[in-house]
């Protein structure tokens, strides 16, 4: 995309929406701002005049201008607005979280790759210049065995209503702590407690455990007497504290441990290292990024698989939070119905309004829209999509590579196929072939598909 081009949309000119407005602007490729607010509107244009503002969502999205959209609405907003978006064939960067269940989560990965776009979240500190010297300093083994990673995001401000602590702050710090280790954690347990409302959390502690024994601390709260942000990585050699309300940011701590005659443990504590860091505004750094993803076709730093992982955590600790009477969640089970013979996998998106009957499996990483009646003995999956409105009726298997678009019916036993040339004694799993089943296509009792076909 020549940067020079104002293809870029933004939804949402509030409380952090001015500050994408304001750096979209100086990156020269907003083509529309967006509000419903006309007061809010009038404020903006007072700064940038030369903008092009509505009040209409909609006139936004179907503008052809209009390639990729940047949404800052509030967290209980982001799924419907980003699926708008990509259906339109639209690329999209959404603020954290990427949605309020992994569920959702994945419907909106699934219809990115589908629709060929782009899904990017707005996990602001992969772009800080801090962090990214701390994952150099990580990845080189300077810090040596890393054994501990805490953090604390504190403050006394804005308290939300639409969302609690845990869903506002603490997105950060699991996106960071993945990003270091690259890994996901085995367990993650949470406690917390509600102060001002009783249907929201002002304060949570997280602990993620990983395979190797490392284990994260997160603290956030929004009932503390002063702003601190700080992350720490404990390593074997050395560590290094992340502080982004310090002007120099990032510090090593090159602190022994040296063991005495009989085993004792006894710290030697060193000054303190001021670590040389780049310039520049993380968050303008982080638009520009989508911008060149949107040129270059290259999946974001902090896309929508990696949406997915920190959405993950977040409905592991949310589970696990102290479940205190009229404690709001985010990760309650969607209005669907499972027969109590049928199975069905983690990583799994079922629409509202779906029937899945009896003895039927629906295997990981697998979306399957609203609506939908999935029979008898069926299994789909793993890694499939099912649009709205679809009916599978009794004894199909839908395999992976193939692709169910809104209002397809599946005749009872009617086969798909994703090899060409299929063996017993070879693995071809790298050789799948896409089958698409376009809007409502009709497949008779016992037919088969062979792969690679477009069924219009």
């Amino acid at each position: 995309m020549d940067i020079q081009k104002k293809n870029v949309g933004l939804i949402g000119l509030g409380y952090w929406g001015k500050n994408l407005l304001r750096c979209l602007h100086e990156l020269g490729v907003l083509h529309t701002a967006c509000d419903l607010s006309p007061t809010v509107i009038a404020e903006r244009s007072e700064a940038f005049p030369d903008a092009h503002y509505t009040s209409s969502m909609d006139e936004l999205i179907s503008s052809p201008d209009i390639q990729a959209v940047v949404i800052s609405a509030p967290a209980s907003a982001h799924y419907d607005i980003t699926r708008q978006c990509l259906s339109a064939g639209k690329d999209v960067f959404v603020e954290k979280p990427l949605a309020l269940t992994v569920a959702q989560g994945l419907d909106l990965v699934a219809l990115a790759e589908q629709k060929e776009k782009i899904v990017m979240v707005g996990h602001i500190l992969n772009y800080h210049p801090a962090v990214i010297k701390l994952k150099e300093l990580v990845s080189s083994g300077e810090l040596g065995k890393i054994q501990y990673i805490y953090s604390n995001r504190l403050n006394i401000g804005k308290l939300r209503i639409e969302e609690n602590i845990l869903w506002s702050f603490a997105p950060h710090d699991i996106s960071i702590i993945l990003m270091l280790l690259g890994e996901e954690p085995v367990k993650v347990s949470a406690c917390g407690g509600a102060y001002i409302n009783k249907n929201i959390y002002d304060t949570t502690l997280t602990t993620l455990e990983f395979k190797d024994g490392i284990k994260g601390h997160i603290f956030v709260s929004w009932l503390h007497p002063f702003k601190e942000q700080k992350l720490i990585v404990v390593g074997s050699r050395s560590m290094a504290v992340f502080d982004d309300m310090s002007r120099e940011k990032l510090f090593l701590y090159p602190h022994r441990i040296n063991w005495m005659e009989g085993r004792i443990p006894v710290a030697q504590k060193a000054q303190y290292i001021p670590v040389p860091l780049e310039t520049g505004e993380p968050l303008k750094m982080e638009l520009a990024h989508f911008v060149e993803c949107i040129e270059t076709r290259d999946a974001p730093r902090t896309d929508g698989r990696e949406g997915l992982r920190v959405l993950k955590v977040l409905e592991q600790a949310e589970k696990n939070l102290v479940s205190d009477a009229g404690i709001r969640t985010h990760a309650d089970a969607g209005n669907y119905f499972v027969h109590e013979t049928a199975s069905v996998d983690d990583e799994v998106s079922i629409g509202d309004g779906t029937k899945i009957w009896h003895y039927s499996h629906v295997l990981s990483r697998t979306v399957i829209g609203q609506r939908c009646i999935v029979g008898q003995n069926v299994s789909i999956g793993p890694d499939v999509s099912v649009g709205n409105g679809c009916k599978i009726q009794n004894n199909v298997s839908v395999y992976k590579g193939v692709v169910l678009e809104d209002d397809v019916f599946c005749g009872p036993s009617c086969v798909f196929t994703n090899i060409y040339n299929p063996r017993a004694f070879i693995e071809r799993k790298d050789q799948f072939v896409r089958t698409t089943v376009k809007q409502g296509a009709t497949l008779g009792a016992n037919c088969t598909i062979v792969c690679g076909t477009v069924i219009g």
